[in-house]
């Protein structure tokens, strides 16, 4: 017979001995989970896998001769995975005094960062190489670098040509990043060549794969960069310089072309800046902002998109058309008695001897002479109307390259103005015949050309009739040959001979008695043209248009310098200079260097300008 009492003690017994299993259980899962379980966590934070992308070196840019104009340099960016940074706090007095990093923005930087927990972000970047190698020493959990090529112009040339490097926004990936190519901060292409050739000139990304373990790591290569093409231009980086060097203190530009190639030898736009201000690093934005309001507008390249008036230069192509059209022959003379008169209509001119026929006409730039020959051609008999006349006259003028675009590498190229007939028609109310657009005549009105077009016109005149389009770069790095589209040949539509009638009168002009003299240069055979452009809002624009030599031309040059006077003022000793350079390696003139150095141009406009902001 069981004992009441040995069972009630057995069961406490069983009672504790289930306390006891319980808390054990209870004190092992506390344990694991409070103690152990923290080293696990970080075990399995510390065990993962993070890919690395590697940034290849941007191609460079050279001149036609080997030098640099666009150089590599290597700088780094700082970046963190804030989860792998230390928890009890960064030493920030130190890290700053590494990176010379201010220290407000140094810690708004990694207050940023810590926002993307698990995910790499900057914190200081343009690092230089010292600054990399000291934190490689400290070894800071978390940080890194990575390499990053910026740029470097070692001839300080060419800023509002050559283009600069920005960082990708938010706005760019959501509209043009259609190759998926960029992430936010990459580096881009922006203006000049670095826009044009971007693709080329950027390379292709690599990745590494590393492979995280709570005590060691490991990389491995999944895909190497591939380093941008390198790039040879066409520019002459000493007349480059030169260039430049005249046109300091004026406002305007200077094309010069290869007439056989379409290769542009120097695109000087003036006022210009050091490219080096403009390079990646923490002094860009505010340089840019200072540029960017500067009332000269430095960041405008005047070459291929200010479009301006191309005065008595435009002479040129009206006699290069009526000579085709049969209504003018080169013997044909007209009057001049300081200007020309039709009806109310009056077109002043200077004072030369009169009548003139058209080699003389050139040589001394006569206003009168080209009225003629303007009207001769809009009221050919063949034509039903002075409006048909226009049309066909039009035709020719497109065909020259003006109120097109010519198409070259440069990115911001304007077409200029040419008007269509109907644009008269709307705005005569059909009622409009020669002598109402007869300021075309002479290169003003609604004629409108950018530096390039007036060089380019230079260059079809001394290939007798064609051109090729004019482009920047003449190889790219592992092609053999640019695009056929700089190589193919375009045509006027006039004859061969009507061009050795007009370029007798441009070597008139510069070598016997014309507006151009100070152009000569012995035994080179200059050819050229002088334009006085009308300006309602200052002194008159001086532009020139040159080939040399006469025969198997070497070099077609325009130059425009707004505000400069006269053809002969500023633009010519400009253009001379400059291919006394290029064609003899040398200049005999150093006097008209100083000449063009101290000339004192009228830019008030622009002082006012700024007065005001």
């Amino acid at each position: 017979m069981n004992n009441p009492r040995n069972d009630k003690y057995r069961h406490q017994i069983l009672r504790i001995i289930v306390y006891l299993v319980f808390g054990f259980f209870a004190l092992t899962a506390g344990y694991l989970q409070l103690i152990e379980g923290n080293s696990y966590f970080d075990k399995a934070e510390n065990n993962y896998i993070r890919y690395i992308i590697t940034y290849p070196p941007r191609g460079e840019v050279f001149d036609r001769n080997g030098e640099y104009l666009i150089q590599n340099k290597v700088v780094y960016d700082l970046m963190v995975i804030p989860r792998e940074a230390p928890r009890k706090g960064i030493d920030t007095v130190r890290l700053a005094s590494i990176t010379n990093e201010p220290m407000k923005r140094l810690k708004r930087s990694l207050n940023e960062a810590r926002r993307s927990w698990r995910t790499a972000s900057p914190v200081v970047k343009y690092l230089s190489a010292e600054s990399k190698l000291k934190m490689d020493e400290w070894n800071l959990p978390g940080f890194y670098t990575v390499p990053r090529t910026v740029r470097q112009y070692p001839r300080k040339i060419g800023g509002n040509l050559l283009g600069s490097l920005a960082e990708v926004k938010q706005d760019f990936l959501a509209k043009y990043n259609e190759d998926g190519y960029y992430s936010i901060r990459d580096y881009i292409g922006e203006q000049g060549i670095e826009s044009a050739y971007e693709k080329e000139l950027r390379g292709e990304k690599g990745r590494i794969r590393r492979n995280r373990y709570a005590d060691h790591s490991t990389d491995e290569v999944e895909k190497e960069p591939v380093a941008g093409k390198n790039l040879i231009s066409s520019i002459d980086a000493r007349l480059q310089a030169f260039a430049e060097e005249l046109m300091k203190g004026k406002i305007g530009s200077v094309v010069a072309i290869e007439p056989a190639t379409g290769e542009i030898l120097v695109m000087a736009s003036s006022p210009t800046f050091d490219p080096n201000e403009l390079v990646i690093s923490r002094e860009r934005g505010n340089n840019y902002m200072r540029l960017l309001n500067e009332p000269r507008r430095p960041l405008f390249n005047r070459a291929v998109t200010s479009p301006q008036p191309p005065g008595s230069t435009f002479k040129l192509l009206n006699g290069l058309i009526g000579l085709q059209e049969g209504v003018l022959k080169p013997h044909y003379k007209y009057s001049c008695n300081k200007g020309y008169r039709a009806g109310n209509i009056k077109m002043g001119c200077h004072e030369h001897r009169s009548p003139l026929d058209l080699d003389f006409a050139i040589a001394t730039s006569c206003n009168a002479y080209f009225c003629n020959v303007y009207r001769n051609i809009l009221e050919n008999k063949k034509y039903e109307s002075p409006k048909q006349g226009y049309e066909a006259w039009r035709n020719y003028v497109e065909q020259f390259g003006f109120g097109v675009k010519l198409g070259t590498d440069i990115p911001g190229e304007r077409r200029g103005t040419l008007m269509h007939r109907e644009y008269y028609d709307k705005l005569y109310h059909r009622s409009w015949n020669a002598l109402t657009v007869l300021s075309v005549s002479i290169g003003q009105g609604e004629i409108l050309a950018t530096t390039l077009q007036l060089a380019n016109f230079a260059a079809i005149i001394a290939n007798r009739g064609h051109y090729y389009t004019p482009h920047i770069i003449k190889q790219i790095e592992g092609q053999d040959s640019i695009d056929i589209k700089y190589r193919t040949p375009h045509y006027t539509s006039i004859d061969r001979k009507h061009f050795e009638t007009i370029i007798k009168g441009m070597w008139r002009g510069v070598n016997r008695d014309g507006t151009c003299q100070l152009a000569k240069l012995p035994g080179l055979d200059v050819c050229g043209k002088t334009g006085t452009a009308q300006n309602p809002l200052g002194d008159d624009h001086s532009t020139f248009i040159s080939f040399a030599p006469r025969n198997n031309p070497k070099i077609a040059i325009a130059v425009y310098v707004e505000h400069g006077v006269w053809g002969a003022t500023a633009a010519v000793p400009i253009a001379s200079l400059i291919e006394e350079m290029y064609l003899t390696d040398t200049i005999t003139r150093p006097w008209l260097i100083e000449h063009v150095k101290n000339l004192n141009l009228d830019y008030s406009i622009y002082d006012r300008h700024r007065k005001k902001k």
